[in-house]
């Protein structure tokens, strides 16, 4: 078992389109290592005292935890809600390599402009 700095990052989006465009910011700038969109669900919560429902498409990102602030910060300027979801669990354990992928995708390149 391989302890991790490993983080699980939860966030979702009104449409396909504009899920396609967070992940492909985040992964690009190293921000996460990948990030799987999932199929459409429904959401039912309580905003403003309302009770609402509304389509969404999930996002699961997968990051380390020293990049968390950044990724938080990149969501939060291009997510279109007033309050976005994101929440962040820790990855307790697994697979050294693939934790090991993550963490090497997720290294600030210094060499980028």
């Amino acid at each position: 078992m391989m302890r991790t700095d490993t983080l699980l990052v939860f966030t979702n989006l009104p449409d396909a389109e504009s899920a396609q465009r967070l992940a492909a910011h985040l992964v690009e700038s190293r921000l996460a290592a990948c990030v799987n969109i999932l199929p459409t669900c429904t959401s039912v919560y309580r905003w403003q005292g309302v009770i609402e429902s509304a389509s969404e498409v999930p996002l699961l990102i997968k990051t380390g935890a020293e990049r968390y602030p950044a990724l938080e910060a990149a969501i939060r300027s291009a997510h279109p809600y007033e309050l976005p979801e994101i929440l962040a669990v820790p990855v307790q354990c697994g697979l050294p390599a693939y934790l090991g992928w993550v963490a090497q995708e997720t290294t600030a390149d210094d060499s980028a402009p």
